[in-house]
């Protein structure tokens, strides 16, 4: 273990805890599932982010899929949604409705799997768009309710997620959090974020997961889904690992492969984190930043920056967090979300700002063990 990962050990050794909580009265509503409207408002109209959201706007959603895991008909209800609550014109937010209701029912015949990275967007987009009319409303709230219950190939949408540590379980959990915070089901909100907390590291609030092989867990005898700081095996940092991803790409060995599988399961991961956000939870300090911990492994260690649809995820980490990581506008959106790098592209900070060093991200990382605290203060937006 390295000399910060044995102080922060000592730190938190020396602070109190509850275990198998979250923390009582710890979530506290905020306005928004995705984003602040009032934030939103002020969000720029011009420039490549826009143009490509507004692009994306255009596409036809009438023949939504659930049960299909590659439909990207989602992302682009969520554009439209977004589209609309900035720009106020009618004619998104009544595809976005018609998408929705459009939507209930067709997850017969697939998987956990695909309902996961499909219907998060579509309750985000029904919360952008303020909720669906009174005489469709109820049917789709009930649906919501049925549906996380229902028997897919993989089990039911609650199942995965506290049974599979991997991108089945993790992009189950999006939905499943979309779902609680949408329905403001409070009671189903704090059992996802402590499996969320859980999966993150800390097997005090949740450790009912079934793991494969654990060759990259840095302890065999209680594995994670996201491996501890400090951890080294061999001489090597796996420190941030998502091992029950990291293992598609077969046994422990250097230099590390690059698995996709990783990137996947934190899309999942970070739909879960910016909604459990807003709605109080403080989840980018969970497990000594395990989400920045992840990248931060991706980016230095298996030298391994998002490609393609994992491009919108690094706007999310930046934004949170303050750094710089590589983040290509536009960016493609994902299976589950996307469109961040308008809806979470940090404006240029004022000159005189500290924080407005040269310093790129990449070298932020590099010195995290060098400066624990002042490298990574995060940049929390309601």
């Amino acid at each position: 273990m390295t000399r910060f990962g044995r102080w922060l050990v000592a730190l938190l050794a020396a602070a109190p805890c509850v275990l198998g909580a979250v923390g009582a009265g710890e979530a506290t509503p905020r306005r928004g599932l995705w984003i602040d409207p009032a934030r939103l408002a002020g969000l720029p109209t011009s420039g490549p982010a826009w143009e490509s959201l507004l692009a994306a706007a255009q596409v036809s959603t009438d023949a939504p899929d659930l049960a299909n895991g590659d439909d990207s008909t989602n992302v682009h209800v969520l554009a439209k949604a977004l589209v609309y609550a900035r720009s106020g014109e009618e004619r998104y937010r009544s595809e976005v409705l018609a998408a929705c209701v459009a939507a209930m029912g067709t997850e017969a015949g697939g998987s956990t799997l695909s309902l996961g990275r499909e219907l998060a967007a579509y309750v985000i987009a029904a919360d952008l768009v303020g909720g669906l009319p009174a005489h469709s409303d109820s049917a789709f709230r009930s649906w919501l309710r049925s549906v996380r219950q229902r028997r897919l190939r993989g089990g039911t949408l609650i199942s995965t997620h506290e049974r599979r540590p991997n991108n089945w379980g993790v992009r189950a959990g999006a939905t499943r959090v979309a779902i609680a915070a949408y329905l403001g089901d409070t009671e189903d909100l704090e059992r996802a974020a402590r499996v969320f907390r859980g999966w993150l590291g800390d097997r005090a609030a949740y450790a009912g997961f079934e793991y494969g092989d654990l060759s990259w867990q840095a302890d065999p005898s209680a594995p994670v889904g996201i491996n501890p700081s400090g951890a080294m095996r061999d001489g090597h940092s796996i420190d941030g690992v998502l091992p029950d991803d990291q293992r598609r790409s077969g046994p422990f060995r250097w230099p590390p492969p690059r698995e996709n599988y990783v990137y996947g399961a934190l899309q999942g991961a970070l739909v879960q984190a910016v909604i459990l956000h807003n709605a109080g939870y403080d989840v980018w300090e969970w497990q000594d930043r395990a989400l920045l911990r992840a990248f931060r492994w991706l980016q230095l260690d298996a030298q391994y920056p998002a490609q393609g649809d994992d491009t919108w995820e690094p706007h999310v980490i930046n934004f949170y967090y303050h750094i710089d990581l590589p983040a290509p506008v536009p960016a493609r959106p994902g299976k589950d979300a996307g469109w961040t790098d308008w809806t979470h592209a940090i404006p240029s900070p004022p000159a005189s700002s500290a924080r407005s060093s040269p310093r790129s991200g990449l070298a932020r990382l590099a010195a995290l063990e060098m400066h624990p605290l002042e490298m990574l203060t995060p940049r929390i937006s309601p």
